[in-house]
């Protein structure tokens, strides 16, 4: 074995100095660099993109509890290098001049908040500024709903609880009003912690939420939450940014997925040239096998030489790759870093097993086809070479390679549905690819007659070897799909993404509205020059029982679910699907059906552990309402429309106490309508959701400025393809020169020739790549990212004008040496 591993070396050396392992060595290095380079650059911007998110909630993780955090849970934090602040929350009413208001009080400790931070303003007319520290003692920030409620501004006192305090800034914007629900934000009053017991209003069975707010890199969050999760008690619970506001889950689910698209758009081309390489460089080396056997080398001898020269060679090229990765990344991260906003926090592991397993395992599996045909080779090819060569049809043995790429694709994708769809659109087009290039045939066969000498020779070589043509033709088709979907695919979803968070989205909230003031709400909206909003029913809910046994927090292990199960839920009505919804499983209701039916929301059916059928029981206002579960929807809730976790059909719940909540857009230079609206309705409470809008809108443009710089890599990496797929043919192109030089044929005719035969394959590939980039589009549109579909003609026009061009231009460049060289060379050479 020793000998064999020796001389496997030796051969390996032999053939690098030769120049045989320059293509596949680049193949493979490219291809590993690109993933990884995606990989290190979209890990580093996930992570900002998370830390910003976190943003909204005042930190990387919260420990909420109702009663004070356990010292031993600080202890931890601080072992593990977390920086740490408190906040005391409940709420409380506040007066002054004899005017009182409910606000949610919000009692913090220095450091605070941990990410993002607070904005004030000095006066109603000032303008906001990033706050410095928090309230000296003696002294509160309030939001500005406060302060219209008690007819007060900046420099008066408010009375809270025993103490009173002097308003110094106009509260603007809090970070941590994410953590909260959307329904029951009350306006905002911010104190220093050292000012709670003159307060004397935390008493005995006071309703307190007692939170301890961590921030620090993301492997010591990480620790931190696997260490106390597990110690956590009833009454205490733990909460990143996903485990707190839908909108920003939503959005951050949505920007993984196009992360995960660009990503393993990468590891597509890294397989297709790998795999065009592999059999290049497989089918050079029948001739040293024919002579190895004639000197007595059994079959498993030379399968075991070439199979240890591959493992080798495929292992020092991907660690190239993953250093030439890693550097690119830093290269990128240095210039256009700045771009994203925020540092860049250093890249995890993952992407280096990534890349590692790209190289290695798309190598061997299509690798191992044709090295298994090398124990057939006979010693007879040393005579006849014609004999012995690869199976030109040879699809079904590249079996193991297509299997461990759409592994490698799926696992980059990070979401089975994802990786399910783009392994479709690879297997349509190469279905299309193979028939249309047999379709084509026949015209081409009467086409050539009508053309010129080169442009005869050229477009008679598509099907004088069929094996090669349809190797370049798979190899062209499939780069140029990805390409088309990395870069008109991706930026009309993107488009779309934008577009359902327009400039003019509903920003303030209206609820507790009551029945008899929704006209005059509607009618003083339009007055104010408003469109005219839709207003939902909310009715307020606690689920009791499902299928007759009794809910409480103790049948769940989730603190999630026990959290849902101890409060009320916001149940509304509605005869119509609303078109941010989606059914998931089961079935809308249709006119004439029975009104005890209901609507479930997917996440929350999934954390309660609801099915299709079962029976919810709900007390709404000491009377109970039970109906059946018949539908599970899916929810956009970062397009911020009034969204509901339950529904039920109209009239089912008419009979019960309801409120109303609508939604407006509100410019910033017509706040004082709020002042109006307030006079007119005092008991309507407006919520102010511009900064969550905010954020979602800046997870959108770092998502996109991401995949923008990600394109780079994927476009070299869909130059390798062409590369590859040039090289593929490459030996024959040069006899085939050579022998037509030889017979009187001009370089002009084989020019013309070679330019003729890649448009040719450019028209093909390309028209089927648009084809199937347009079906893969909607696909995507429709089941993945949940957004409308957009056909774009432009990618239509590309890919076949870029298919023509593109490929014939590449070539030319690649081939355009076999005119000028020697004949005799050739001939002598071979």
């Amino acid at each position: 074995m020793i000998r064999t591993v020796k001389l496997a070396g030796r051969l390996l050396l032999r053939d690098w100095r030769a120049g045989e392992l320059y293509l596949l060595a680049i193949a493979i290095v490219i291809a590993v660099a690109s993933v990884t380079s995606v990989g290190f650059f979209t890990d580093r911007v996930q992570q900002v993109l998370e830390q910003q998110a976190n943003e909204l909630l005042g930190g990387d993780l919260l420990i909420a509890s109702s009663e004070p955090v356990p010292s031993n849970i600080t202890d931890v934090a601080q072992k593990t290098t977390l920086r740490v602040s408190h906040r005391i929350e409940f709420p409380s009413m506040v007066l002054a001049q004899g005017k009182n208001q409910l606000v949610s009080l919000k009692a913090v400790s220095e450091n605070y908040p941990l990410r993002g931070s607070i904005k004030v303003a000095a006066s109603a007319s000032a303008q906001e500024v990033k706050a410095v520290g928090i309230p000296v003692p003696g002294t509160v920030w309030a939001d500005a709903a406060v302060m219209r409620a008690l007819d007060v501004d900046v420099g008066s006192v408010i009375q809270v609880g025993a103490a009173d305090f002097k308003i110094a800034a106009i509260l603007t914007n809090e970070p941590a009003r994410a953590a909260g629900t959307l329904f029951s934000i009350a306006p905002t009053v911010i104190v220093n912690v050292k000012d709670l017991p003159s307060t004397q209003l935390i008493q005995p069975a006071s309703r307190v939420r007692y939170n301890l707010l961590l921030a620090g890199d993301s492997a010591s969050i990480k620790t931190f939450r696997d260490v106390v999760e597990a110690t956590l008690k009833p009454g205490q619970r733990i909460e990143g940014i996903e485990d707190a506001r839908p909108e920003i889950r939503s959005a951050l689910e949505r920007a993984r997925q196009f992360l995960g698209l660009a990503a393993l758009v990468s590891v597509m081309l890294a397989g297709v040239a790998i795999a065009t390489a592999t059999r290049r460089f497989i089918t050079r080396h029948l001739d040293t096998c024919a002579i190895m056997r004639c000197f007595g080398a059994k079959q498993a001898d030379v399968l075991r030489l070439f199979l240890l020269q591959i493992i080798a060679l495929g292992f020092l090229a991907s660690l190239v790759g993953c250093v030439l990765g890693y550097a690119g990344q830093w290269v990128l991260a240095e210039v256009l870093g700045p771009l994203v906003g925020a540092q860049l926090p250093m890249p995890g592991f993952r992407p280096v097993l990534l890349g590692m397993s790209t190289g290695l395992v798309a190598l061997l599996g299509f690798a191992l086809p044709p090295l298994l045909h090398l124990r057939h080779v006979p010693t007879l090819r040393v005579l006849r070479r014609e004999l012995g060569a690869l199976p030109a049809r040879s699809l079904a043995g590249y079996v193991v390679g297509i299997s461990a790429l759409a592994i490698l694709i799926v696992w980059q994708a990070g979401e089975i549905k994802l990786g399910v769809y783009v392994l479709a659109g690879i297997a349509a087009t190469i279905v299309l690819l193979v028939l249309s290039a047999w379709l084509f045939m026949w015209p081409l066969r009467r086409l050539r007659k009508r053309v010129g000498v080169g442009w005869r020779f050229g477009i008679a070589n598509i099907f004088r070897r069929p094996g090669g043509s349809m190797t370049q033709i798979l190899a062209f088709g499939l780069g140029i799909m990805a390409l088309l979907l990395l870069t008109f695919v991706r930026s009309d979803l993107m488009a779309d993404w934008k577009n359902r968070l327009p400039p003019d989205t509903a920003n303030r909230f209206l609820i507790n509205i009551q029945p008899e003031q929704v006209d005059a709400l509607t009618q003083f909206l339009k007055s104010q020059g408003f469109a005219e909003p839709g207003v939902y029913p909310m009715v307020r809910a606690r689920l009791v029982a499902i299928n007759g046994e009794p809910v409480t927090p103790q049948r769940y292990e989730d603190d999630h679910a026990r959290a849902l199960v101890t409060r009320e839920f916001n149940l509304s009505w509605s005869q119509d699907l609303a078109p941010d919804n989606e059914i998931v499983a089961g079935k809308w209701w249709q006119p004439g059906d029975s009104s005890a039916v209901l609507s479930v929301e997917k996440g929350i059916a999934e954390t309660l552990h609801l099915r299709l059928g079962d029976s919810l029981r709900y007390v709404i206002a000491d009377n109970e309402f039970e109906a059946r579960v018949t539908n599970f929807r899916k929810v956009s809730w970062d397009t911020f429309r009034p969204n509901f976790f339950v529904i039920a059909p109209t009239g089912a719940l008419n009979s019960y106490p309801a409120s109303y909540i609508t939604s407006f857009y509100l410019p910033k230079e017509r706040t004082e309508v709020l002042s109006s609206l307030l006079k007119q309705f005092p008991n309507i409470t407006v919520i102010d959701v511009e900064a969550i809008m905010d954020q979602v809108r800046q997870i959108i443009e770092r998502v996109s400025m991401a995949v923008d710089f990600v394109f780079v890599f994927t476009l070299l990496a869909g130059l390798a393809v062409m590369y590859a797929a040039i090289q593929a043919t490459l030996d024959e192109r040069i006899q085939e020169g050579a022998i037509l030089r030889t017979l009187g044929a001009q370089r002009g005719q084989l020019l013309r020739g070679l330019i003729a035969e890649f448009a040719g394959i450019g028209l093909l590939a390309g028209s089927v790549a648009a084809a199937v980039a347009t079906g893969l589009s909607y696909a995507l549109a429709h089941y993945v990212f949940h957004l409308p579909f957009t056909f774009n003609p432009m990618l239509w026009i590309t890919g076949i004008v870029g298919g023509v061009c593109g490929v014939g231009l590449a070539g030319w460049l690649g081939t355009r040496f076999i005119a000028n060289r020697p004949p005799l060379q050739t001939l002598q050479s071979v």
